[in-house]
C-alpha cells in the first residue's frame, strides 16, 4: 500500500551512519549486521537514536555498485571515527512517499514516487559521475519494523534541487 507522494521541508537533521559498498542483490544483507553495531556504537556514548534507521543511498549505479549509509539520526551533532561517519542531512524541500508493505516492495514505490515528481515537473538533488548518480540526499527510512515484514512503514524522502 502506498501513500500519496507528496513534498516536505526538512530541516538540518545531524545523523551518524556506516557506509557500504554493496549491489542491488547484496543490499539486504547490510541493514541487519550494521543496524546493531550502529546501535552499540550509540550506546558506548550515551546517545540515543533521535528516530528511525535510514538507508541513504549517495552513489547509485544499479548495474554495478550502490555507496550507502545505514544510519540513525541524533539529537545534536556528534564526532565520528574511523568506523562510524557524522554527518548532517540537508534541510530542503523532499519529495515523500510512505510505503506500507514489504520491503520488496520498495522499488516498484522508488519507480511511482520518481515518476510523480517527473510529472509534476520536481527536480531531483543528483548529479551524474562516472561512478553512476550520485545524490544529495535519497533516504529509506524505516518507520516501523518487525517480525511481520508485510506491515513494515518506510518512508522515502528524496531532496529536491534547491
Amino acid at each position: 500500500m502506498l501513500g500519496e507522494p507528496r513534498v516536505v521541508r526538512r530541516d538540518d537533521q545531524p545523523y551518524v551512519a556506516i557506509k557500504a559498498f554493496v549491489t542491488m542483490e547484496t543490499l539486504g544483507t547490510v541493514l541487519p549486521p550494521l543496524h546493531p553495531e550502529l546501535r552499540a556504537w550509540l550506546g558506548t556514548r550515551d546517545l540515543a537514536p533521535a528516530g528511525a534507521p535510514f538507508f541513504k543511498y549517495n552513489v547509485i549505479d544499479m548495474a554495478r555498485e550502490l555507496e550507502v549509509e545505514v544510519g540513525f539520526p541524533v539529537a545534536h551533532r556528534v564526532a565520528g571515527d574511523e568506523r562510524v561517519l557524522a554527518g548532517v542531512l540537508a534541510e530542503g524541500e523532499y519529495a515523500t512517499l510512505l510505503h506500507t508493505g514489504h520491503p520488496d516492495g520498495l522499488l516498484d514505490a522508488t519507480t511511482d514516487l520518481l515518476e510523480w515528481a517527473d510529472r509534476q515537473g520536481l527536480k531531483w538533488d543528483v548529479g551524474t559521475t562516472p561512478r553512476g548518480d550520485h545524490w544529495g540526499s535519497r533516504l529509506e527510512i524505516y518507520v516501523t519494523d518487525g517480525p511481520d515484514m508485510d506491515k513494515w512503514e518506510t518512508q522515502l524522502a528524496f531532496r529536491l534541487a534547491g
